[in-house]
């Protein structure tokens, strides 16, 4: 009998089950108005240089005034969530899969006018990924959980392909302007230590190196506990998806937001300074 390695035996229970179970399944199917009085003493003149005075200043101060915190909060937020079925949420309701609670949550936290996208597509490889992402590009998502690979080492497709496909996507990502969040995946030692070690260590290398929060095992606490998940093995329940999103997603995600609304108020600060500080012509 093959020997897990002590750097993954902490998630041997999870993993075993649900590695055995998706060598079966396959994972499913293949993808994819300014008031004014008139002071009856006052010349017409007069009033009329008051009110453009009153104006100007009253525009000075608006554009002087920070974003209030309500109102940041309900600043459009759109998330995608990007992967295989996993994030698809196969085998459970529309609203029970993870993109659905979390955006649940998420409005419930005070974030109104959160939209997390479902972009998960069944037996979703990092290939077949990387080849979709300038389409899913198109919903312009100001963060993106990205949760990959899981396929292909159920496979057991070469780890340096996966991890090369992996960074294609996150830069990718972030060149279009998205703030990257990376969950991570583990196996059992059906394919060998070795395999084992090189596929998980792939999450943590990548997110260190490409500067990207990490969400070290995306199924922690739920992989492999016959409660939380259907009978297949591998894909949560309603309540498993519960537990990812509250413990594992939220708890990295949360923070990335905040970043988000304090580099978006940093911006248009200094957007309305540098409006301010335009100099008007005049004409004689």
């Amino acid at each position: 009998m093959m020997k897990v390695s002590s750097h993954f035996s902490r998630h041997l229970p999870a993993v075993a089950m649900l590695t055995m179970a998706l060598v079966i399944s396959g994972c499913q199917k293949d993808a994819e108005p300014t008031d004014a009085t008139d002071s009856q003493n006052t010349s017409s003149q007069s009033t009329d240089a008051s009110i453009a005075n009153t104006q100007t200043d009253t525009s000075e101060v608006m554009a002087d005034t920070p974003v209030p915190a309500d109102q940041q909060i309900n600043s459009p937020l759109t998330i995608l969530a990007l992967g295989d079925s996993l994030t698809e949420g196969l085998g459970v309701d529309s609203d029970a899969n993870y993109p659905a609670q979390l955006e649940a949550s998420l409005k419930e936290l005070g974030y109104t006018n959160a939209k997390v996208i479902n972009s998960g597509l069944s037996g979703e490889t990092s290939t077949g990924l990387v080849n979709r992402l300038d389409w899913v590009a198109q919903t312009k998502p100001d963060i993106t959980i990205l949760t990959i690979g899981a396929n292909d080492a159920m496979r057991g497709l070469d780890v340096a392909t996966i991890e090369k496909n992996i960074r294609t996507a996150v830069k990718t990502l972030q060149d279009n302007g998205s703030h990257v969040i990376l969950g991570g995946m583990s196996i059992y030692d059906n394919l060998g230590n070795d395999y084992v070690s090189a596929f998980s260590d792939i999450y943590p290398r990548v997110a260190k190196d490409m500067n990207v929060p990490l969400i070290p095992f995306f199924l922690e606490g739920v992989g492999g506990d016959p409660e939380l998940n259907q009978a297949d093995a591998i894909h949560p329940t309603k309540e498993g998806y519960q537990i990812i999103v509250k413990d594992n997603i939220l708890p990295i995600l949360k923070p990335e937001i905040e970043k988000l609304k304090a580099s978006n108020s940093t911006n248009t600060t200094a957007l309305n300074n540098t409006t301010n500080n335009t100099p008007t012509e005049t004409t004689q």
